[in-house]
């Protein structure tokens, strides 16, 4: 099929219309193609669609500043507001350069899109089969040889690819035809790169044996995506039944109930949904065997660099890396503004409210401070006898043990008041019926409770 404006139209037809489409432009010839097609759409229609080009300038070659004018120059000539966006592309431990690069692009135009929004990108056919080979490569699963569909959620909005059916030498046909200039970037010749040795050496090998081998490999991908769909409904099925009252962690015995197969298609589900990426294989099966079996009063944990699986009882929690609490800290707050936290720990606030609160005057007139547990510490809750330990009380409500040493203990005058988002120590209640000071604890943890 010829790439035509007609072509491109009825592909962006196929999808709601945006209050704005962002242009991934590199400057390279692909995405100069689809920035093209978008000025002559938007020639070509009274009520056309707002767009914008962003370019990423990572900084990672010497020719960046050179090509991000070229790539300004060209936006102006075609009448596209251009927008300029620095990334720090640096590599983390066990990242390589391109998914650095990927991964600040992403970011960078993700934290710009609104809600409804479309995201260009001007990926083909070609891009597609060389995917779908490094996923072979990778020993993917059956969503990894999905390979990139044509349209995908992305923050807020969405991330379309309406040249995925054209192949690159129709991308580069049109470019001739509409003498196009374009950005050669010569880090796409370079062989140490995987996906520039399946586009020069592999594929052209490929092709002379099988000449349709690009269209035989993105219409597997295709059959492939379609599988993933419907074996994503039957996982989103199963997940919801294995999950627990608080709607994020999971039950264990319910999804000990099910099949290997099953459980890992929960596991994967789960993850997703909870946006993490999707760890080695090797990480799903040990929550499997490690996690899942352990008894009730073990806490099992397996770690990757995203995050976390933990258990608890009869639950499995997903969390982020965690930063270290450090317990001898000591905050002093004024107690009327908004605490942030160290360690990443989230922020306490303050509002007037009825129920569980401190009595307001004794509030006023304290001096008060942020602590964590140590160990030992008790509190008297109205309408019960008798003092607690925190260690009691946090078992008795089913807190989780990595959230206990985390939870901000507000101290007045010296002693215990609030454990925050749990409870007010009897001595600095309200009386029933009273107003008074309640103190809200805005944890960054899924799952935590915050509320007494």
């Amino acid at each position: 099929m010829r790439l035509t404006l007609d072509s491109f139209r009825a592909t962006l037809q196929r999808h709601p219309p945006p209050q704005r489409y962002w242009i991934a432009y590199s400057g390279g010839v692909d995405s100069h193609v689809l920035l093209h097609l978008c000025a002559r759409l938007q020639r070509s229609m009274q009520a056309a669609p707002f767009f914008t080009a962003v370019h990423i300038h990572h900084g990672l070659q010497r020719e960046a500043d050179a090509w991000a004018s070229h790539c300004e120059l060209a936006c102006r000539e075609l009448s596209i507001p251009f927008l300029l966006v620095k990334v720090d592309a640096s590599a983390e431990p066990g990242e390589s350069p391109e998914e650095a690069a990927r991964r600040a692009r992403y970011r960078a135009i993700r934290s710009r899109l609104s809600a409804e929004e479309i995201v260009l990108t001007a990926q083909h056919r070609d891009d597609q089969a060389e995917t779908l080979l490094l996923q072979l490569m990778r020993g993917a699963g059956l969503a990894g040889l999905a390979a990139m569909p044509e349209c995908s959620n992305l923050g807020p909005g969405f991330l379309l690819r309406p040249l995925l059916n054209h192949s690159r030498r129709q991308l580069q046909t049109y470019a001739e035809e509409h003498d196009l200039r374009w950005i050669d970037d010569p880090s796409n010749l370079n062989l140490g790169h995987d996906r520039n040795f399946l586009r020069h050496q592999v594929i052209p090998l490929l092709e002379k044996r099988w000449p349709g081998v690009v269209k035989a490999l993105s219409r597997t991908a295709g059959h492939c995506a379609e599988a993933q769909r419907l074996l994503g409904d039957l996982a989103d099925d199963l997940c919801r039944s294995t999950r627990r009252a608080d709607g994020i962690s999971l039950d264990v015995a319910r999804l000990s109930l099910l099949r290997a197969e099953d459980q890992r298609l929960v596991l994967r589900a789960w993850l997703r949904r909870a946006g993490y990426r999707m760890p080695p294989a090797v990480v799903i099966e040990r929550i499997l065997n490690e996690v899942l079996p352990a008894g009730p009063d073990k806490t099992p944990i397996v770690s990757w660099r995203e995050g976390e699986v933990r258990r608890y009882r009869d639950g499995l929690f997903l969390l982020r890396p965690q930063f270290p609490i450090d317990p001898s800290v000591r905050i002093s707050w004024d107690g009327s503004s908004a605490l942030e936290l160290p360690d990443n720990n989230g922020e306490l606030d303050v509002s007037v409210t009825s129920g569980c609160a401190v009595d307001a005057e004794t509030w006023r007139r304290a001096s008060i401070t942020v602590r964590y547990r140590q160990g030992g510490e008790t509190c008297r809750l109205a309408g019960r006898t008798g003092t607690h330990t925190l260690k009691k009380l946090f078992q008795e409500l089913g807190i989780p043990p990595w959230l206990r040493g985390r939870a901000p203990l507000v101290y007045i005058d010296d002693e215990l008041a609030v454990v925050a988002g749990w409870w007010v120590c009897a001595p600095f209640a309200v009386k029933p019926g009273e107003s008074g000071i309640a103190i809200s604890w805005r944890s960054p943890y899924e799952g935590a409770q915050t509320g007494a």
